[in-house]
């Protein structure tokens, strides 16, 4: 294995220290490797703090944290579940617990069970109309491991699954799905492909050898580029959200940090080594810095 690839089931620390089942679980899970989680929660903050309820509805970004954590181990293990006989010939997770042998299917099935009824929990403090916009996802969800073996561009559809929460979000606290909550959602989708992106550079020889897509892959030469254009996009869509809740000059100044920080990763993004890894983690402080953005406009 390369050593500038990351498998992304590593025992270190108290991981270590678990034992084997209980290890398998949490590595199954992504809890080791809280980025992902991070990613899933930080659209449905944004959303409750832009429509003006960050200080007010902080129970509800932290329900919506604790769902982002157990529905985005689920999916991890709904994925492991679908792609085990891939995994084994990809570097970074031939070490996965199925994919390895470590687990059972069986024991992957119970365990996606008890993730989704912690997901259910969460779901029942939404009001009605949140709950059916949640459930909504689930057919995106369900479909996504299957993205990369019919198109080259699988993180698209990840950016429709992975940004739901700023629908979920927006529609508890207004009520409704109205445009802002949209331009919301609709550019944080190419937040998603973007950094997803640069997260699939570390996989790009393995996709190719066995022959599923990716958008490192379908970019060819053109990544930076390519990833340069999707937060542009962002950006664009973002601003749009901004104006239709505060239409000021002054209001659109609160995405300056986050907008910086995205010109610093496609500025300094090196396509091979650890780099990829470092610049796709980073997009949780880009999630901090847009979500203290939305809370300013959101709260003024």
């Amino acid at each position: 294995m390369s050593q500038t690839i990351v498998p992304d089931s590593q025992a270190r620390g108290l991981l270590a220290r678990l034992p084997d089942t209980p290890r398998a679980l949490v590595q199954m899970a992504r809890f080791d490797r809280p980025i992902g989680w991070w990613l899933l929660f930080w659209p449905g903050a944004w959303a409750v703090a832009l429509a003006g309820g960050g200080f007010a509805r902080w129970p509800l970004i932290l329900w919506l944290l604790a769902g982002s954590i157990a529905m985005r181990g689920a999916g991890c293990v709904f994925n492991d579940i679908v792609d085990r006989d891939l995994d084994r010939k990809v570097a970074r997770t031939a070490a996965r617990p199925l994919a390895s042998g470590t687990m059972t299917l069986r024991t992957a099935w119970l365990w996606l069970v008890a993730l989704c009824l912690v997901g259910l929990i969460v779901l029942l403090q939404l009001r009605l109309y949140a709950q059916v916009v949640a459930l909504a996802s689930l057919a995106l969800v369900a479909a996504y491991p299957f993205m990369k073996r019919i198109t080259g561009w699988p993180q698209v559809w990840l950016g429709l699954v992975f940004s739901w929460a700023a629908l979920v979000g927006w529609s508890e606290v207004m009520g409704a799905l109205t445009l802002p909550g949209i331009s919301l959602y609709a550019g944080t989708i190419f937040w998603v492909v973007g950094y997803d992106t640069i997260y699939a550079l570390q996989d790009r020889e393995d996709d190719a050898l066995i022959g599923i897509g990716s958008s490192a892959l379908s970019m060819g030469r053109h990544v930076r580029l390519g990833v340069a254009l999707c937060y542009l996009c962002a950006l664009g869509l973002w601003s749009g959200a901004i104006w239709q809740v505060r239409p000021q000059m002054l209001a659109l100044a609160a995405l300056l940090p986050v907008a910086v920080h995205l010109l610093w990763q496609v500025a300094t993004l090196r396509e091979d080594g650890l780099d990829p890894l470092v610049k796709f983690r980073s997009n949780r402080f880009a999630g901090l810095l847009m979500f203290l953005g939305c809370l300013v406009v959101g709260s003024a």
